[in-house]
């Protein structure tokens, strides 16, 4: 725990001007409590001694040699010293680019430490990236320094030395969070010789305890959180009437009748465990995930049924009104013909439909309401909502979701994600929700072929595309933007659907989907190239959800590097979804990030949506794929979720233990955590689960 004198300002540690602190902010560290928290990233190990000789095999030398001699090669602004070092080993070079300061500070027959990168270049060992002071400096002592992530402005050595004074000064005042018997049962440091560790360590093994230890306070606490919070939704609910057993079979079984397939085993599976949780006194907080087209919604209108079987209502809540219609309209397809009463609601319905549409589903006159946003506005009543289902909950707050849920009198809830989910991030965010996982696909379903094409080269990706449409299928060109950028100079969606049009696709029809275009534009547009009548959809990202044409063959994403793993593997889903053999095209800039590298690369080589989301949470994190980074709600300083499983498993059993040891710690009650775990019980084996 942290006391108020670590809440100071950064500017308070000498050295750290306005100007520094002002630099630091922009990376989040504002007070002493943040420098202290601004753990390594990484270690430069100077414990063991790399001579030049081996420095080539090892990738880096850190020795100490004697300085033989100075050369100067070019001419006049261009001249740079080079300095010759023998470490015993081996003679190197060290090329001082810009740094002819250093003929005078180490001359020849000065003993020198040195630490740096080096290759075999014009026939001598040299490097241009290096380390170097005399050594009786004692600036190359045998220590691990840490690596830390930086802003302009800030140097790894600075940044140092205001880590080193803030843990002198203050380190001290750091508190233990978690109770002192815990700690010591389960091997972890105080947290002032954490936080003294995991910056200055004197072995690695050291470093790697000591971040342990702060890992495993944070995602603790937040279990802690996440469990309590399950907990004061369950006590709050109101109780429900046992439903009649049976009743919810007829309207499912007239559903089997209809459907030209049988679920699969996993659409089973989620099922019997949403009617397990649908039958019981406890309303359901339920996270159903699957990858695209592994048929969630069809389990989601068997839930639908069941809820109106037992007498209730049910809402379907999606994020736009594409994906929205497309849920009313295959609810009308499969749902009306076995009696259900359907509704659609979005901002769009007018005032002299909407007002008989809100009576209806306020005498109860409606069974099924399908909507956007406008679902959890002011006015919109229901007679009995027991059933609300959310689908892409990612894109939705916490705070909209229990609006939903306020519309009734303890509805069950099911949230949906397309995007699926690796289980420690589920158990990290979604950790008071129960999680069903749809992982097969549907007999028959077609893996889709990805390709890269570099710009410049996309030629061939059209003439492959004109090949598909020649033989009856349909394509899908996407651009990251509407219109014009002078600054950023991207293809654009407005553009490219005049150039397809006139130069590349000359008499195929083509349509354009955008945010800016009306919806009645939009939705005719999408209605007539799901009939066949348009060849080509030019579109944004506003076609990565809700679009189901299975005629559709080919999609292509232009500046493909612009866009987040997640968001092109739901792209893809857009295709592949008929019997036709089908493809994505990912093209991209001849500039290009590492990180956007790895994700088409990811892209291409699987078409697993579990395996690229683990790949996506290890390059982007966990706030960035939930979507909770910009709200602050998960701001994890340690703990990573992509490697940090098993740690993340011991504090989930660890907070169940003591919520099933203290019943004061699971009511809502104004108390600390603190002391009511100092006081808690101590933890056995076997309610702990270590």
């Amino acid at each position: 725990m942290f006391v108020r004198e670590l809440a100071r300002s950064v500017s308070a540690l000498k050295g750290a001007g306005r100007a520094a602190a002002a630099r630091l902010a922009r990376i989040g560290i504002l007070s002493v409590a943040d420098l202290l928290l601004h753990v390594p990233r990484d270690y430069d190990d100077r414990t063991e001694t790399i001579s030049f000789r081996d420095s080539i095999a090892r990738g880096r030398a850190n020795t100490a040699g004697t300085v033989t001699a100075h050369e100067w090669f070019g001419f006049g602004r261009m001249k740079t010293l080079k300095i010759l070092v023998d470490d015993g080993s081996a003679e190197a070079a060290l090329v001082c680019f810009n740094r002819p300061f250093l003929e005078t500070k180490l001359p020849p027959g000065t003993r020198v430490r040195v630490v740096g990168r080096f290759e075999r270049k014009f026939g001598e060992l040299q490097s241009t990236s290096f380390e170097v002071d005399p050594e009786e400096a004692g600036g190359f002592e045998p220590v691990i320094l840490p690596v830390y992530p930086l802003t302009e402005g800030i140097a790894q050595a600075g940044l140092r030395r205001l880590v080193r004074r803030a843990v002198d000064e203050y380190g001290s005042m750091v508190e233990d969070e978690l109770p002192q018997a815990q700690a010591a049962r389960l091997g972890l440091m105080k947290k002032a010789d954490a936080i003294e560790a995991i910056h200055f360590p004197e072995t690695r093994a050291r470093a790697e305890l000591a971040r342990r230890t702060l890992a495993f306070e944070e995602l603790f606490y937040l279990q802690l959180a996440v469990r309590r919070r399950a907990a004061a939704r369950a006590a709050a609910a109101a109780p429900r009437p046992p439903r009649q057993a049976g009743s919810e079979r007829r309207l499912g079984e007239r559903l089997r009748e209809r459907l030209p397939f049988a679920l699969t085993a996993d659409q089973e599976k989620v099922l019997a465990e949403i009617r397990v949780d649908m039958g019981s006194p406890r309303p359901m907080a339920r996270l159903l995930q699957g990858d695209v087209g592994s048929g969630k919604t069809l389990v989601a209108f068997f839930a639908v049924l069941d809820a109106v079987a037992a007498g209730g209502q049910a809402a379907l809540l999606a994020p736009t009104e594409l994906l929205a219609r497309q849920h009313a309209d295959n609810a009308a397809r499969l749902l009306e013909p076995v009696g259900i009463r359907l509704a659609f609601l979005s901002g769009n319905v007018d005032d002299a439909a909407r007002k008989p549409l809100l009576a209806a589903l306020e005498s109860g006159d409606i069974d099924f309401v399908i909507g956007t946003h406008a679902l959890f506005s002011n006015g919109v009543e229901f007679r009995e909502l027991s059933l609300a289902v959310v689908d892409e909950q990612h894109r939705f707050g916490v705070l909209q979701r229990m609006a939903m849920s306020r519309k009734g009198r303890s509805p069950d809830l099911l949230l949906m994600s397309a995007t699926p989910i690796p289980r420690t991030l589920a158990l990290t965010v979604y950790g008071d929700l129960d999680v069903s996982t749809i992982r097969t696909m549907p007999e028959g379903r077609i893996p889709v072929t990805t390709h890269l094409a570099r710009h410049g080269n996309e030629a061939k990706v059209y003439e492959f595309v004109r090949r598909e449409l020649d033989a009856g299928g349909q394509a899908y060109f996407v651009y990251p933007l509407v219109g014009e950028s002078e600054s950023l100079g991207l293809r654009n969606a407005e553009a490219m659907r005049e150039k397809l049009g006139k130069d590349i696709y000359p008499g195929k029809r083509i349509g354009l989907v955008h945010s800016r275009i009306k919806e009645a534009e939009k939705r005719e547009t999408m209605a007539a190239f799901t009939r066949g009548e348009l060849a080509i959809l030019v579109a944004t990202s506003v076609v990565e959800v809700g679009v189901d044409v299975p005629n559709a063959s080919c999609m292509v994403i232009e500046h493909a590097e612009r866009f987040g793993l997640a968001a092109l593997h739901q792209l893809r889903g857009r295709v592949g979804r008929g019997t036709r053999k089908s493809y994505c095209f990912l093209v991209y800039s001849q500039k290009i990030t590492e990180d956007a590298r790895q994700r088409l690369m990811a892209l291409k080589e699987s078409n697993d949506g579990f395996l690229i989301a683990e790949e996506d949470l290890r390059i982007r994190g966990p706030g960035e794929i939930t979507g909770v980074a910009q709200s602050g709600s998960l701001r994890l300083l340690v703990a990573d979720p992509a490697n940090d499983g098993e740690l993340l498993e011991l504090a989930r059993s660890e907070a169940e233990a003591v919520l099933a040891t203290d019943p004061e710690l699971r009511s809502p009650a104004n108390r600390t955590i603190r002391d009511v775990l100092e006081r808690a019980p101590p933890f056995t084996e076997s309610a702990s689960g270590s």
